[in-house]
């Protein structure tokens, strides 16, 4: 396990050097937003299509696995619900904490730190992950949301979380590289080598940048947001362990990488739609910022561990 540690902190560091460079004013909002920007659009898709087009569909969508990892988050996603309505909080509130404890920081973070510590094999079972966090778990909220102050889901809110996933850049990096992949080409070397050099940029201003953007998350509500990363670092990868090895036929690697997979800290994205409709940002931002400091010593055992499924 110190092994994993001294593998892990690296990564932590430069994390932590974003949140320090933003506390201390070397790096402002503004900043911290364009960088986002690069990475989001530009970094993460490069690496996502560089490995996407060496996959190929079954790699990604191999049945068994998706349903694991669908079954094992959704069963957390609806513990966290229930035990919100149980504590007599809205239906808004329910979905927001259910998201909090059911959707990881997959792009900017595991993808980046698992590729790194498990290997390019990884890009299949991470992209599994993060195709159905952002399909289900992702479009699930809104729709929660829409419903519930529309009174019924309709053909605009529907065709608004349509338009949201086309326009996503790891979806469309997905596709295109899954595409590719399936014409049987090769990449041409100069692009090739244009998508290392960019992709590469990934791992550092991912980090970067999710660090910069904990300095000015809030640490109010602690109690609801050491339930909600007990629920997020704890319960959703021992369900989706669950569901990979005792339920769903599932790769011992596949189901190594999902379960580290789903042991990420909250997602930053659960605070933008939270502040968006005006749900509860403060608890999201204590949660983001209480399970990412704390990932660093379980997200150590969940690797420690799951290193040894993939042999």
């Amino acid at each position: 396990m110190f092994e994993i540690l001294m593998k892990i902190l690296p990564f932590f560091a430069i994390l932590g050097l974003g949140y320090f460079a933003a506390l201390r004013g070397f790096f402002s909002a503004d900043a911290t937003a364009h960088l986002t920007k690069f990475v989001f659009y530009f970094a993460l898709p490069a690496m996502i299509f560089r490995f996407g087009a060496s996959l190929s569909l079954s790699e990604v969508f191999h049945g068994a696995s998706v349903l694991a990892y669908f079954i094992g988050t959704m069963a957390v996603y609806l513990l966290v619900t229930v035990v919100a309505l149980l504590l007599k909080k809205g239906v808004e509130e329910a979905a927001i904490e259910a998201q909090c404890a059911a959707v990881g920081n997959v792009g900017f973070l595991a993808i980046p730190l698992l590729l790194s510590l498990l290997g390019a094999a990884a890009i299949g079972p991470v992209m599994i992950v993060l195709a159905t966090d952002l399909i289900v778990f992702g479009s699930l909220l809104v729709i929660i949301i829409s419903a519930r102050r529309d009174g019924r889901v309709s053909v605009l809110t529907l065709g608004s979380v349509g338009r949201g996933l086309l326009r996503n850049p790891m979806v469309m990096a997905m596709v295109a590289g899954l595409a590719w992949a399936g014409s049987g080409m090769l990449v041409p070397a100069p692009a090739e080598e244009f998508l290392s050099i960019l992709g590469a940029a990934a791992t550092p201003g991912a980090l970067f940048a999710i660090g910069a953007s904990l300095a000015a998350k809030s640490a109010e509500r602690l109690s609801t947001a050491i339930w909600l990363s007990t629920a997020k670092l704890g319960l959703h990868p021992l369900f989706v362990a669950i569901a990979t090895l005792w339920i769903f036929d599932v790769p011992p690697f596949s189901a190594a990488v999902m379960v580290a997979a789903a042991a990420m800290p909250t997602a930053g994205n659960v605070y933008i739609i939270a502040r968006h409709y005006g749900v509860a940002p403060l608890r999201v931002s204590s949660t983001i910022l209480v399970s990412t400091v704390i990932s660093v010593i379980t997200l150590t055992l969940v690797i420690a561990l799951v290193s040894g499924w993939s042999g």
